[in-house]
């Protein structure tokens, strides 16, 4: 058998959204409260969770990584 037949493709991983991989994120008010890395990003590459208040003024940004968070809507 060989390395690449041994490894099998992890579908909950193929959906996650890369953490840090972008520097701007559009968020809505159903995903409030609002957390970096967000629920849905894969946490194999991330930093700790922080959350941010991106309601009191419309957007945060994470002191971790940089990521700019924008509320839509």
């Amino acid at each position: 058998m060989t390395a690449a037949a041994a490894v099998s493709p992890n579908p909950a991983a193929a959906k996650a959204i890369p953490a840090n991989a972008e520097n701007r994120y559009e968020v809505t008010a159903a995903e409030l409260p609002l957390s970096c890395p967000m629920p849905g990003m894969s946490l194999w590459n991330s930093h700790p969770k922080v959350y941010l208040p991106v309601e009191a003024t419309g957007s945060a940004k994470c002191p971790y990584c940089g990521a700019v968070y924008t509320l839509k809507g």
